[in-house]
């Protein structure tokens, strides 16, 4: 079975959140399962790029509103990467450093789609699945069935998996001149609103769509930025699959960028790490120190953590150390610094993206805190509880499928219903109460370090649709 996976970011070419680490590894798994993955990604001008070797394997020009487009397919060479990596270049356009924000970023990835599809088409190529995430890829599966130029393709099955339903990549009918010529009888699969809608679009236009927890499926139709109709149309179309980390990269048994190694057998050595991270941003090991990281955003609930954390430190003066780490809305980055000047001794906040530092946190904090207010599937709380540090999350999206409060049957971690101040500070006041029980604390840590999430287990959800899939064509 062939697969391409199509996206705008992949760890470790190009990654800005959750999207580039499952890009970067599902396709690793299927490959690992025999499966035959490949990704397709724009070519971006990053350090991946310049350390590692590529040929270029297909050089062609396509019409990009009435204007020849020149583009390149660059394949790595040695499957570095566990998997055959593309990158799509076209001079001027995909040959940037930076992933998004670009003024003319629709042109961008419009141009990306086009290129993938005439490589696919005028290679001969005849793949079994195509594979877009979110909407950067969102119009391929209509131009597969609605333009003669991809006839031959237009029964290739198309997944879409909406990795953050917020996002649509809408833009303006002045821009349709960008698309190839369409059957125009079936215009209206790419409107919504009176614009094109590329998300809309994958939705209505794949063979079936996937979300990246099922609770993230059904909360899409009351809460997916004004595609709530939509989604309650087309809900008999979709699947649920929580996302899967990669074990070989997050594992504390093996983890080259912490300083001591343990496992859920033996986390004697959890400890040590704490002590080094404590020691790092000169706070106290003896308390327990609870962590953010993430983008500080909104969606995040990360301007609720200056208040929430000074007063939660005001009710339980010297009992309990703050860590953040993060980059996002220069006011929350201004508020979270301006929270040293009042808590100086129980607490710290690093502004800025460390993937070193972040694992050390995983490893030498004892809780994670995760007050998001929209997390799709959310992979911070699934690398926690590898770590063995208890996430402390809001009931939304993939946090309500992946963690259970300690209270209830089998349960390992902390929950709370509001994205709120009041939620977020009795939930610490759990933590630190829950912190004093070590025997307690222990069995909770030997049961998350035990649970599966796995990319073995999302791949062969994965499999399982492909092959249905297949078998409808």
């Amino acid at each position: 079975m062939k697969i391409y996976h199509l996206a705008a970011e992949c760890y470790p070419i190009a990654k800005i959140g959750g999207l580039g680490d499952v890009v970067g590894a599902l396709p690793k798994y299927q490959v690992k399962a025999g499966l035959q993955a490949a990704v397709a990604l724009p070519f971006y001008d990053r350090k991946f790029v310049h350390e590692n070797q590529f040929d270029v394997i297909f050089r062609a020009s396509t019409l990009f509103a009435g204007e020849r487009m020149e583009f390149e397919i660059w394949k790595e060479k040695h499957d570095v990467l566990g998997f055959e990596l593309y990158l799509i270049r076209i001079p001027g356009l995909l040959d940037r450093p930076e992933v998004y924000s670009y003024p003319d970023e629709n042109e961008q990835f419009i141009a990306y789609q086009l290129a993938f599809l005439d490589w696919i088409n005028w290679s001969q190529q005849s793949p079994d699945i195509i594979h877009c995430h979110d909407h950067h890829a969102g119009l391929v599966p209509f131009l597969l069935q609605y333009s003669a130029i991809y006839k031959r393709l237009a029964n290739t099955p198309t997944v879409f998996t909406i990795h953050n339903g917020q996002y649509h990549g809408a833009f303006g009918y002045n821009k349709f001149k960008y698309l190839p010529e369409v059957d125009m009888r079936y215009a209206g699969l790419v409107d919504w609103s009176g614009g094109i809608n590329p998300l809309a679009s994958a939705v209505r236009c794949c063979s079936a769509y996937t979300t990246v927890s099922p609770s993230y499926m059904e909360e899409l139709s009351w809460q997916s930025n004004g595609l709530e109709r939509l989604f309650q149309m087309e809900r008999h179309r979709g699947v649920g699959i929580v996302n899967g980390i990669d074990s070989l990269v997050w594992d504390p048994e093996i983890d080259p960028m912490i300083p001591a190694k343990y496992s859920a057998a033996d986390f004697t050595n959890k400890a040590a790490n704490k002590k080094a991270l404590c020691e790092r941003f000169n706070l106290d090991p003896s308390l327990p120190l609870i962590s953010f990281i993430g983008r500080l955003v909104t969606d995040k609930g990360a301007e609720l953590l200056a208040e929430a954390m000074n007063r939660s430190l005001q009710e339980n003066p010297g009992k309990v150390n703050f860590l953040v780490l993060g980059t996002g809305d220069k006011p929350i980055e201004h508020s979270l610094k301006g929270l040293m000047d009042h808590q100086p001794d129980h607490y710290r906040v690093y502004i800025g993206y460390d993937e070193s530092l972040s694992h050390q946190i995983y490893a030498g904090s004892d809780f994670l805190l995760m007050p998001s207010r929209v997390e799709p599937c959310g992979l911070n709380q699934l690398y926690s509880l590898r770590y063995g540090t208890i996430p402390m999350v809001h009931r939304t999206g993939g946090l309500r499928d992946t963690v259970i409060d300690f209270g209830d049957a089998d349960g390992y971690g902390i929950c709370f219903d509001k994205t709120s101040v009041d939620d977020i500070c009795y939930s610490v006041g759990r933590a630190i109460a829950l912190y004093a029980d070590t025997k307690h604390i222990n069995q909770l840590r030997t049961r998350m370090m035990e649970l599966d999430f796995s990319w073995e287990r999302s791949a062969k959800q994965y499999t399982q649709l492909y092959e249905r899939l297949i078998k409808n064509i």
